[in-house]
């Protein structure tokens, strides 16, 4: 990226001021990146962690799959999840406050005893399965705002530092050069002046 500038003491002030916000900003855009890439990891672990129990309890009851035909799926209907949101290292979060579930009436004398137990045991791996995907959703939400946040910290520290750095060390040779030339100038005719009163 290069950066647009005129030799002139405006313009080196003007890089200055874009340079001390970008190093003001970075150690803050450092933490932000670092927030972030421990809150994806504790999203990950978490989904990670929900997924075996899911997977644990569907295999304890494949032992039962027999009496699972005989169960009524139609029973119990998911009404409504509630979500919420939070605020993690600036994203906006999902957060799995409850998970509302219809259940049918149904005859106890005319259905297996076991049907309570099995709407519970319906309930329990939905609302892991839930809360697994609000887990995915959220380590995605903070995955991407991540890597974001990786790429405006490379551009400050890779890219707009060095180039302000450098423009600005560009302009003060210019000046100083200039200066120096300005003063040799000065002394040229100053010497000139001196010979020529010295000379009528």
């Amino acid at each position: 990226m290069s950066i647009k500038f005129q030799y002139n003491k405006i313009s080196q002030q003007a890089l200055d001021k874009q340079l001390k916000v970008r190093e003001r900003a970075l150690p803050t855009l450092k933490n932000k990146e670092s927030a972030l890439r421990m809150e994806v990891k504790r999203a990950k672990d978490r989904a990670a962690l929900l997924e075996k129990e899911l997977e644990k309890q569907v295999s304890q009851y494949e032992g039962m799959m027999r009496l699972w035909g005989e169960f009524d799926m139609s029973l119990i209907v998911i009404k409504d999840v509630h979500l919420s949101v939070k605020k993690l290292a600036g994203v906006y979060t999902p957060v799995l406050e409850e998970v509302e579930f219809q259940v049918k009436e149904y005859s106890l004398f005319n259905q297996p005893v076991w049907f309570a137990d099995g709407i519970k045991l319906v309930k329990d791996m939905a609302r892991i399965a839930i809360e697994r995907e609000v887990f995915v959703q959220k380590m995605n939400l903070l995955d991407f705002a991540r890597k974001k946040t990786t790429q405006k910290v490379n551009l400050y520290e890779k890219v707009q530092i060095p180039g302000y750095q450098d423009a600005i060390r560009k302009i003060k040779r210019f000046l100083e050069d200039e200066e120096n030339l300005s003063k040799s100038a000065q002394k040229i005719v100053k010497g000139r002046k001196q010979q020529m009163e010295v000379e009528s």
